[in-house]
């Protein structure tokens, strides 16, 4: 999610050392060689769970979602949109499109140094994808201004060019600049993140205080988009891939207390360190959510960044148990 709700959007400069998980404890960070005469979670009982350091980092699964549903769709200039071989073309790599699969994309661009349109046309490649039909023209494919962004556009228009196509990529920017050259016809498709859109519109349309309508049900939010249709702007069909904020743990943390989601976290765990933005605290997508919804016992917070290299670095250190990240994080599959 790039236009995240400003709560999330804040970077600290520095985190704050954490008290200790349970009393009587002067350091929280278990070593991945002992832990308190246990070496995984042997009952639903909840238990002080201090952070395991470690080098893999594991997101928990949002089973209540907590968070809005910002899957990556299709958004196509409504006169495009007649063109149904177009449309086609860019719900069949939101049929091949995953969380993982979309992990592995960023990985390639973001750490191993690889162009989007390389890490594209590989993806392509190894996935045999095709277009389900053919057309002819010319499409432009916009992009915002992020690698993630413009891989996925990078591989509509190869999908678009195995059409019958000549498509190209530009990368226009943020939503402010992209969403008026889409409906203008000045781009013909853009990637975009269902929630985030869904709700870039709404106030468009109803005013900044207009009720929220994007769900962490991809369904309830497609529906909201499908109703902006006077917006000038159709949306194609949700991929499975999100790229949302998400809450992680080392994997050594998830085998030690047997947690692999955040209702595990709650049955299994208490005293629980969480690290993340400054505003966290205050924050329904965040530890208000975290206590609300699922009922998890946050006893300490540590202020560092949203999803970046200080709440990644303080879980692989073992200074907090659990840290908001973004769900397509490439280094997720390292």
């Amino acid at each position: 999610m790039h236009t995240r709700l400003a709560s999330l959007a804040v970077l600290a400069t520095s985190a704050l050392l954490l008290s200790a998980c349970s009393a009587g404890t002067a350091n929280p960070v278990i070593s991945n060689s002992s832990a308190s005469g246990t070496t995984g979670a042997t009952s639903t009982v909840a238990q002080p769970c201090l952070p395991v350091p470690g080098d893999s980092i594991v997101v928990l699964d949002d089973d209540k979602m907590l968070q809005n549903s910002d899957n990556i769709v299709p958004a196509i200039n409504a006169a495009t949109s007649a063109d149904s071989a177009v449309v086609a073309a860019v719900n069949a790599v939101s049929a091949v499109l995953d969380t993982p699969t979309l992990i592995q994309l960023n990985k390639a661009v973001d750490i191993d140094r690889q162009t989007s349109a390389e890490v594209a046309a590989q993806f392509v490649s190894d996935s045999g994808l095709t277009a389900p039909s053919t057309g002819s023209g010319s499409i432009v494919v916009g992009a915002a201004n992020f690698s993630e962004n413009i891989t996925v556009a990078e591989i509509y228009a190869a999908v678009l060019r195995d059409a019958g196509y000549d498509a190209t990529v530009r990368s226009i920017g943020n939503r402010e600049t992209y969403m008026p050259a889409l409906i203008s016809g000045e781009v013909d498709v853009v990637p975009e993140y269902a929630a985030t859109a869904a709700e870039f519109i709404n106030r468009s349309i109803n005013g900044a205080d207009a009720p929220a309508v994007a769900s962490g049900d991809i369904a309830v939010t497609k529906a909201a988009l499908d109703g902006f249709r006077d917006f000038g702007v159709v949306f194609g069909e949700p991929a499975a891939a999100q790229d949302q904020n998400a809450f992680a743990v080392t994997t050594a943390f998830s085998d030690r207390y047997g947690v692999t989601s955040l209702s595990d976290l709650a049955a299994n765990c208490e005293q629980i360190v969480l690290g993340g933005p400054p505003e966290c605290p205050e924050r329904t997508f965040c530890q208000v959510g975290l206590e609300e919804v699922y009922g998890i016992d946050v006893a300490n917070f540590s202020s560092l960044d949203a999803g970046g290299p200080l709440t990644k670095t303080a879980l692989r250190q073992g200074e907090i148990a659990v840290g908001l990240v973004l769900s397509s994080d490439g280094e997720l599959g390292s």
